[in-house]
C-alpha cells in the first residue's frame, strides 16, 4: 500500500481543493492530509474564515482524504512522514522546492494548482461582493434620505 501525505489550510473548500486531492489521491492507495490548526495560522500571520474543526470535518467527509491530522508547526512533518509510513510527500507547486530536504526518508512531488481558482481569489470575490452590497444599501439610503427631505 502506497500512502501519500499533503499539508495544508483547507479554508473555504472549493473545486481547486477537490481537484488537488483527487490529484493527490492518484499518486498512492491512501491519503493523510495534515490541516494546519488555527493556532498555527495565526503564528504563519493566516486568519482562517472557517475554524480547525470545520475545515476537519469537511476534508474526512472528501471521498479521497483517509485520514486528517493536526498541523502545528513546521517542524513536524518528518515525524508525521514517518509516523504515517509516507511513500509520497506531496504540495502545490507553489512549494516548489521549499521540501525537497525531506527526499531523504521519502519521494517528494509538486503538483501544478488548479488555474484560475484559489482560496485568495474566492476571498477577493468575496470581499467585492460584500463591497458591492454596502454601496448599494448606502445608494438606498441616500435616496431615502433625498426623499424625506423632499417630503
Amino acid at each position: 500500500m502506497k500512502t501519500v501525505i499533503t499539508y495544508g489550510t483547507f479554508d473555504l473548500y472549493h473545486v481547486g481543493h477537490v481537484r488537488l486531492l483527487s490529484r493527490l489521491r492518484e499518486l498512492g492507495d491512501r491519503l493523510v492530509v495534515g490541516c494546519s490548526t488555527d493556532e498555527f495560522n495565526s503564528r504563519k500571520g493566516k486568519r482562517s474564515v472557517m475554524p480547525y474543526e470545520q475545515r476537519v470535518e469537511i476534508l474526512r467527509a472528501c471521498r479521497y482524504v483517509d485520514d486528517v491530522f493536526p498541523e502545528n508547526n513546521w517542524e513536524q512533518k518528518r515525524g508525521d512522514i514517518l509516523r504515517e509510513k509516507a511513500d509520497i510527500f506531496a504540495m502545490g507547486d507553489d512549494w516548489l522546492g521549499k521540501f525537497n530536504d525531506l527526499s531523504d526518508i521519502v519521494e517528494v512531488v509538486y503538483l501544478p494548482r488548479t488555474k484560475d481558482i484559489s482560496t485568495t481569489e474566492v476571498r477577493q470575490l468575496v470581499k467585492a461582493l460584500h463591497r458591492d452590497k454596502i454601496n448599494q444599501v448606502r445608494s438606498a439610503v441616500s435616496h431615502l434620505a433625498s426623499l424625506v427631505d423632499n417630503l
